[in-house]
């Protein structure tokens, strides 16, 4: 059965994801746990724009293979919220959020009241199809979904610590290369400032006992965010999979591609 990520994360161990979009097909899902020691991965529905359908079987392929996942997705409405949770998705993550009041308004949309208004609908995965009753339901929905809210906005990045200390967000995920951009820094992921602006995060979420996540740059980014506290880590994506195993094989095989 898989591990929750909310389950890593309260005994402060290392959430090892991988981020799916382009190519959110079951069989590089299958790839990627046969490969072994991944926890789960985020679908990229901000970018993407995967359908209900590929949630759905995406989600299906992950408890398959003992992983978790949620969606990232751009916070336009309470409905795709609901769609992910409803798909068999274990979370949600709001891409370019710009202020505390907007991540409460997300977090509102992800609970059922009282903490929330989340539509009530019990035919999805997240109700068993309609064998939970909805109270039972409700009660065990509100604290075992995960929230994460990204900082890689101004907005977001300057009430940082307002946002981790709303109740019901699990989680901050920083984005270097929007928060570079959102710097005046396009491309700078280890400018000084960018760093800066990470550390606020960590502080917020240490402060407050949330946990943080990061897409890193290269390894020595991912052991610094490590060691300032990231227990989230994205190990890379399907497109850059892929593309390292195109280079392999042409590095394996150079004679035959010299020009």
């Amino acid at each position: 059965m898989a591990r929750r990520f909310k389950e890593i994360l309260a005994k402060n161990e290392l959430c090892r994801v991988f981020q799916c979009g382009r190519i959110a097909s079951p069989p590089v899902i299958d790839l990627y746990g046969f490969a072994g020691d991944f926890d789960g991965f985020w679908f990229d529905q901000e970018h993407c724009g995967l359908t209900y359908k590929e949630m759905e079987m995406a989600a299906l392929a992950a408890r398959a293979n003992g992983m978790d996942s949620i969606v990232r997705m751009a916070p336009t409405g309470y409905n795709v919220v609901t769609q992910a949770f409803e798909s068999g998705c274990g979370g949600v993550m709001a891409a370019r959020i710009e202020s505390a009041a907007q991540a409460e308004e997300y977090v509102q949309w992800s609970k059922f009241a009282p903490r929330g208004n989340r539509g009530m609908n019990t035919s999805g995965y997240d109700a068993k199809y309609t064998h939970m009753q909805q109270l039972e339901f409700a009660e065990k929905a509100n604290p075992e979904t995960f929230v994460a809210i990204q900082i890689e906005m101004l907005g977001a990045l300057n009430e940082c610590d307002a946002i981790a200390a709303i109740e019901g967000v699990d989680l901050l995920f920083v984005g270097p290369a929007d928060l570079s951009q959102s710097l005046g820094l396009q491309g700078q992921r280890n400018h000084p400032k960018v760093w800066e602006g990470i550390q606020a995060v960590a502080d917020a979420c240490k402060k407050h006992g949330k946990h943080w996540g990061v897409v890193p740059l290269d390894p020595p980014y991912a052991d610094r965010c490590y060691d300032m506290g990231c227990r989230m880590i994205t190990f890379g994506n399907d497109v850059g999979a892929m593309r390292l195993g195109i280079n392999a094989v042409k590095t394996a095989y150079a004679s035959h591609f010299k020009k």
